[in-house]
């Protein structure tokens, strides 16, 4: 349940960027860092899209995901914990990669991006742990 509430927390991160990439919002509330300079940047889209969007589809799918996790027909299986695994995995590789754009083309720094880099990256700890947990709990062989 904890990849869950990660993942909600990362679906309110994205929406309020991806309200304010579609004009919705007018300005970030940014504390630390440019927010506005790397979100209206050439790099804040992504094969058309905003990648605000896509972290949208991203978190929206983790959450609806973990959520299924919970089912008691999927309770003690690793296939919920492995795809969200590999989902994880992907959205890590995706974040240090706008990482790497910020920092090193960009030169400026969004912190709800860094916020979101780090809950995708705690998604896939937590992930990993419970696909442990979940193989470790599969029937004894012996």
């Amino acid at each position: 349940m904890i990849v869950a509430a990660l993942a909600l927390a990362g679906i309110f991160i994205s929406l309020y960027l991806t309200l304010y990439k579609l004009g919705v919002i007018g300005e970030l509330s940014c504390t630390i860092g440019s927010c506005e300079t790397v979100n209206t940047s050439k790099w804040s889209r992504f094969l058309g899209l905003p990648v605000a969007v896509w972290g949208l589809l991203f978190y929206l799918d983790v959450f609806l995901v973990a959520l299924a996790g919970t089912l008691p027909r999927f309770e003690g299986e690793p296939a919920i914990s492995l795809v969200l695994v590999a989902e994880a995995a992907v959205g890590v590789l995706f974040s240090a990669w706008l990482t790497y754009l910020e920092l090193g083309v960009i030169h400026a720094i969004c912190i709800w991006c860094v916020t979101s880099a780090c809950i995708v990256t705690l998604i896939l700890v937590a992930s990993i742990a419970d696909l442990r947990e979940a193989r470790g709990a599969g029937p004894e062989t012996g």
